[in-house]
């Protein structure tokens, strides 16, 4: 398909691929009528740095992006760094806690760095915006953009009005957020924005503030949320279902296998544009899933290798021959085991309890019986500890200091 036109016929074509597998593309026909424009299309992507790592899940709308990017068009990619103190209530029962600015920063240097394994790194394709940039406005520029909206157009918002019927609170700050994320659209003047399927309101709100402010109004294309490796709620960091796309492949591949049958459609559509094999077992259709997975944010050789290992270790029982060595420093004749697991695997030593505590761990592959957290040391050394299906270490105990 090719790049920037304003041919009729094929802005329409290109309008049809890139809504193809949408949940809204608002309104009816207005993507076909920019694209007849011919010009190079400014499409927004606003996201909050409140967790570091880019998962799956967002890589179905870097994707969208990058179709864009890959007909000539211009990706303006919003780190929140201002409305990330605000906090996006999409979704949420209740006031979401609040970051500090430090944590912020860091948080939108490892996303904007991460992006870039979905998306062109192109300055005409790409422009990276903070939007702390115009948000630090005035009272008086405040109060022109509180006026584009009503409160009852707020409280419209499903969230907002399951919270207010509920009596559970809702700040002013939260109220405020949509605002903020529209006027977004009108300091990069954007021609489409998109966002998850959850996003639909204030995508369409941006629209609102648009007009106000005498802009032609945004194209609004909203994406299918991914399911996380439960395959019951959405992917996210906060329920612990995700993978991350910067994952060891061993990571991406294991956990790849583990997501439900029933995951199997979505996760090949939104993730490989594809449908699984019908020739294929669901176990077989995974594992084509996993490798493409590594491949795409490591390499083949990656992918072929975690495909080796999780044989080795999951289908034919056998320890992994890369296993490396932890060095315990013997400070008596007991180890005590969440310390160790910590220093192994990087871990806290509560995270270690509770996986101790749920028949996680394994020393030779025997698990650790329920309620031991302490082993002789000479009983340790030279083992192996296992932690979870995929970390391995062998523990060395060495003389006190």
């Amino acid at each position: 398909m090719s790049a920037v036109t304003s041919h009729a016929g094929e802005a329409a074509e290109q309008a049809a691929w890139l809504a193809r597998n949408a949940v809204d593309c608002l309104p009816e026909g207005e993507l076909t009528r920019k694209l007849e424009s011919g010009r190079r299309l400014r499409v927004k992507l606003g996201i909050d740095p409140t967790a570091p790592d880019i998962h799956l899940g967002f890589t179905v709308v870097l994707q969208k992006l990058r179709e864009f990017q890959d007909l000539g068009h211009t990706v303006v990619l919003i780190v929140g760094d201002y409305t990330a103190r605000v906090g996006d209530p999409s979704g949420r029962s209740s006031t979401r806690p609040v970051l500090e600015p430090e944590q912020i920063d860091a948080n939108a240097k490892t996303f904007e760095r991460q992006a870039m394994t979905v998306l062109k790194a192109d300055p005409e394709l790409l422009q990276v915006r903070f939007n702390g940039e115009w948000l630090e406005m005035a009272m008086s520029e405040l109060f022109v953009l509180m006026r584009s909206v009503t409160v009852g157009q707020i409280l419209e918002r499903d969230d907002f009005a399951k919270r207010y019927a509920s009596h559970q609170p809702i700040s002013m700050l939260e109220l405020l957020y949509p605002l903020l994320q529209g006027y977004d659209s009108v300091a990069v003047r954007a021609d489409v924005e998109l966002g998850g399927a959850d996003q639909k309101f204030n995508l369409l709100l941006g629209r609102v503030i648009q007009r106000a402010y005498g802009q032609p109004e945004q194209v609004i294309l909203t994406l299918p949320l991914l399911t996380g490796t439960d395959g019951e709620r959405k992917m996210s960091k906060s329920y612990g279902n995700y993978i991350g796309v910067t994952d060891a492949p061993d990571e991406i591949y294991g956990k790849t296998l583990s997501i439900p049958d029933a995951s199997l459609s979505d996760w090949y559509a939104l993730l490989l544009d594809a449908a699984p094999d019908p020739a294929l077992t669901p176990r077989d259709a995974k594992r084509g899933l996993a490798r493409a997975l590594v491949e795409r944010f490591h390499d083949a050789g990656a992918a072929t290798a975690a495909e080796a290992r999780f044989d080795q270790v999951h289908v034919r029982h056998e320890l992994p021959d890369d296993i490396r060595e932890v060095v315990w420093t013997a400070d008596g004749d007991t180890i005590h085991l969440p310390a160790l697991i910590s220093q192994a695997f990087g871990v806290s030593t509560s995270e270690a309890r509770r996986g101790l505590g749920q028949g996680a761990v394994r020393i030779d592959g025997t698990p650790v019986a329920a309620g031991v957290l302490d082993l002789p040391a000479a009983e340790l050394d030279g083992r192996v500890l296992q932690y979870g299906k995929r970390r391995f270490a062998r523990v060395r105990v060495g003389p006190a200091r």
